[in-house]
């Protein structure tokens, strides 16, 4: 039974006139994923170089956008692929590995956010013992956790899917994601409760931690001087900004599933593409502008002569 499944082809059914606008989204999806590559490298490749830049703050961008191009290289190559072909199919099997490392790495998203936050809460809360709180062992853990954690529990639910017995082989999407329970005949009570367990840990829990510390940040700056304030401000609000735009999307992508049916299909196509499209640029983008010490680096880089 096993092996009849991961054997079977699925189609994917979200393609909108794939054949007649085949090499303009090709042309638009690899220059959009060029971008994303470009963008998040020069970043991390600054953070790397630059001794300044080797604080925990810094490596945890640093993180989170390798996160967002390791995101996006689970989807973009096989979408392109897919624009180029005369069939839009993967296996199930495929489409499974892809379904597990697109909500993992989505749970880390959200994990390497608490952990930022966590350490301006620790930089402007308590900034005589950062020193000692954020060390380089605390930093490892944190990173470890934020990958690991969402990878081994989102296997469980891709594991069991393994061998369900599928009455659809037509994905009403481009890429694998939870619409892969709309193939199945049944879904388990037991997967439904063990989804929404992965869905506290890994997004929610985060989040509330998240708004917690910045709700500490907020009234302890409150008390304090211009200066604090500034400072918190600048650090603290690409995290945010970044949170509320991650979360949205996210929510889109667990609504469209409910929706099923009743969602247009080209305007599904449209909201999956900024999902992918629109946070990996987001990012780069965010904390290359308004971290004044990235955006420093950034200007001799590509403005030497203007450093003069």
């Amino acid at each position: 039974m096993g092996d009849e499944v991961n054997s079977t082809y699925v189609v994917l059914g979200g393609h909108v006139e794939a054949d007649k606008y085949r090499l303009l989204y090709f042309l638009i999806i690899l220059t959009i994923y060029i971008l994303i590559l470009c963008s998040n490298s020069v970043i991390v490749y600054l953070i790397l170089i630059h001794q300044n830049l080797h604080e925990p703050m810094y490596i945890f961008i640093a993180s989170l956008l390798l996160n967002s191009v390791l995101w996006s290289t689970v989807i973009y190559p096989k979408l392109l692929i897919d624009f180029l072909s005369e069939k839009q199919i993967i296996s199930y099997s495929a489409c499974l590995l892809q379904f597990h490392m697109f909500y993992s790495i989505g749970g880390s998203e959200f994990l390497l956010l608490a952990a930022m936050a966590y350490d301006r809460y620790v930089s402007i809360c308590k900034p005589l013992k950062y020193s000692v709180i954020m060390s380089k062992t605390t930093v490892s853990i944190l990173l470890i956790l934020a990958w690991i954690l969402p990878a081994s529990q989102v296997a469980v639910p891709a594991g069991l899917s393994a061998n369900k017995k599928l009455c659809s082989f037509i994905l009403k999407g481009v890429f694998c994601n939870n619409t892969i329970y709309k193939l199945q005949c049944v879904v388990s009570r037991a997967q439904i409760i063990h989804d929404m367990v992965i869905l506290i840990n890994v997004a929610l829990l985060p989040v509330l931690f998240i708004l917690f510390t910045y709700s500490r940040i907020l009234i302890i700056t409150y008390r304090s001087s211009r200066e604090v304030r500034k400072k918190a401000a600048q650090t603290c609000l690409p995290h945010l900004v970044v949170l509320i735009n991650f979360s949205f999307l996210c929510a889109f992508d667990v609504i469209t599933v409910q929706l099923d049916s009743d969602f247009p299909k080209t305007l599904r196509l449209i909201m999956t593409l900024q999902l992918i499209m629109y946070h990996p640029l987001f990012n780069p983008i965010m904390y290359g502008l308004k971290m004044k010490e990235i955006s420093k680096h950034l200007k001799r880089l590509f403005f030497p002569a203007k450093q003069i």
